[in-house]
């Protein structure tokens, strides 16, 4: 069979194209739908459980930039080909929906599979792509802004493209059964030809309202998501240093990948004398402020972090210069998290140039001190520990 298309029959690697893009989307779909099914349905104490989830979300991201890849490379080859005009082009109607439908999916097999990705690079969370090239995108922050919309034009791209397909599949078959004209039998495997009507639809038509569809698509994820990720509030403090920037983070290791977050919301009240080194620190952290990725809402819940019942995390330390030469200083006290006070050291590192004082200084923790994911008792599914990362721009208060 000829690899290139003519006016009267798709070519092999049409068709090869074609049908393989069709096996993808077919065993995509149905897998994102139970994941998601499954994953409203377990607790979180279910670890066995919660494996298997990760692991049909992982399928489902693979296939899905598979798909990707495979609809840039049928496109591409389309646009170097005759494409074989329509059987009943004479039938305006039926061959401009046919025509609609046809370019909706074009845009589908780009958009789904590019915004789930997007979503999945945009934040960081369990369920990784199984590929070698890492887990991000050039271009695209780990931001939750970007996760949500992206996230939302998935969601309703799905929607589309689903739609679409029932259309795709239903047109094939009247074809097929109703009208019986070659249509279908031009796309299977075999030398199938057929004469397209005298009548043909013009492209320009289909793909406007096509494109109209896929705008009010992306219009809807970015607007619908716009105003839902709240500002972080970092306040100042009431001591002689007032914080002015900083970010305050957690890492933890879930089936085998890091999942990094942070904590929007927090407050610092530091008394700090630069020639003695000595001073102490007291630390208010909003738990609901959190953004862990696509884990977040799992972590917030009660078996985690209990966001609802305790609210806000404390730390109180006196700060002293350290003995060790790895870090400057260290802040020894204790951090108070979900009802339990547990004894910590942070130490960190500190640069005072004209009244203004940078530090960055880290820990580690063990989530089982504070009663975290106390049934999550497999490292491999979630690992005890968790990496506190903080750092800080403050002024002295004049």
């Amino acid at each position: 069979m000829p690899a290139q298309n003519t006016a009267t029959r798709y070519g092999s690697v049409a068709k090869t194209l074609h049908w393989l893009t069709a096996l993808l989307i077919l065993t995509a779909i149905p897998l994102g739908l139970i994941a998601t099914d499954m994953a409203h349905d377990i607790t979180s104490q279910d670890s066995a459980a919660l494996a298997r989830v990760a692991t049909l979300f992982s399928v489902h991201k693979t296939i899905g930039v598979t798909v990707f890849f495979v609809a840039v490379a049928r496109i591409l080859w389309a646009l170097t080909q005759a494409r074989p005009g329509l059987l009943n082009g004479d039938r305006r109607a039926e061959a401009f929906l046919a025509a609609v439908v046809h370019w909706a999916l074009y845009g589908a097999l780009v958009i789904v599979p590019l915004s789930g990705w997007v979503h999945h690079a945009a934040q960081t969370g369990y369920a990784p792509i199984w590929w070698p090239l890492g887990q991000t995108l050039p271009f695209v922050p780990q931001s939750t802004a970007w996760a949500d919309t992206a996230g939302a034009v998935h969601w309703l791209a799905t929607k589309v493209l689903i739609g679409a397909l029932v259309l795709h599949i239903a047109g094939a078959l009247k074809h097929h059964l109703v009208d019986r004209d070659g249509t279908l039998r031009r796309m299977l495997p075999g030398r199938a030809e057929a004469a397209p009507s005298t009548g043909q639809p013009g492209h320009a038509a289909p793909v406007a309202a096509a494109l109209a569809l896929w705008l009010g698509v992306l219009g809807w994820g970015v607007a619908g998501t716009a105003a839902d990720t709240p500002e972080a509030s970092l306040a100042g403090g009431t001591g002689e240093w007032q914080v002015q920037d900083g970010r305050l983070s957690i890492t933890v290791q879930q089936f085998g990948s890091a999942v990094q977050g942070q904590f929007g919301n927090w407050q610092a009240d530091i008394a700090f004398d630069p020639d003695s080194g000595t001073g102490e620190v007291a630390v208010r952290i909003a738990i609901p402020s959190l953004t862990l990725g696509s884990v977040t809402d799992q972590a917030l819940g009660p078996d985690y972090f209990d966001a609802e019942t305790h609210d806000t995390a404390r730390f109180q330390a006196e700060i002293a210069r350290a003995a060790n030469a790895d870090r400057a200083y260290v802040a020894t006290g204790t951090l108070t998290l979900k009802g339990e006070t547990v004894p910590v050291t942070l130490p960190f590192d500190l640069d005072l140039t004209d009244g203004v004082a940078q530090m960055e200084g880290g820990l580690t923790l063990d989530r089982r001190d504070f009663g975290i994911g106390t049934q999550m008792t497999d490292p491999a599914q979630l690992g005890f520990e968790v990496e506190v990362a903080v750092a800080l721009t403050a002024e002295r208060a004049r």
